[in-house]
């Protein structure tokens, strides 16, 4: 098993860093391959400054990174006083899976409660479902999820 740190960073201070995993995780998962990658940097910053996101990096011992999870932080519309995450990207390095990404999750979780959070909901993309482990963890399948690419050509 590596060892590894889990510690809350700013999007503005790595987000040069980030991006060539988020480019190897876009290139894994993303599914209409026809719409380019491009994070508004504006709007993850915006988010950051209302204090309305969490970064959370898992780094080797030696500081590189080996994986990330990021959430969107708020009260819930229909319960307003209800502290809620969302995660909007979760990623570990294919070489480090098999433990680290429960690690984080976990990791995140205790974070995340400290601070109030009452709920935390993962979109899990179906052909690469960590559904399984977590549900292990605690967590309960809530809703499905489908999409529609309308301007794809047939």
């Amino acid at each position: 098993m590596i060892n590894f740190t889990v510690k809350e960073e700013f999007a503005s201070d790595i987000w040069d860093e980030i991006q060539p995993l988020l480019n190897k995780h876009w290139q894994e998962i993303g599914h209409y391959k026809t719409i380019p990658l491009d994070p508004d940097k504006n709007v993850y910053l915006a988010l950051e400054e209302k204090k309305m996101s969490r970064v959370y990096v898992a780094r080797k011992e030696d500081g590189a990174m080996i994986g990330y999870a990021v959430y969107f932080i708020n009260y819930h519309p229909h319960h307003k006083s209800s502290l809620q995450a969302v995660s909007d990207i979760v990623y570990i390095s294919p070489e480090y899976r098999g433990g680290v990404g429960r690690l984080l999750i976990k990791s995140c979780d205790e974070r995340l409660v400290a601070e109030g959070v009452e709920v935390i909901y993962y979109h899990v993309h179906a052909p690469h479902n960590f559904g399984p482990m977590l549900e292990r963890m605690g967590y309960d399948l809530e809703d499905f999820i489908y999409s529609k690419h309308l301007k794809k050509e047939n």
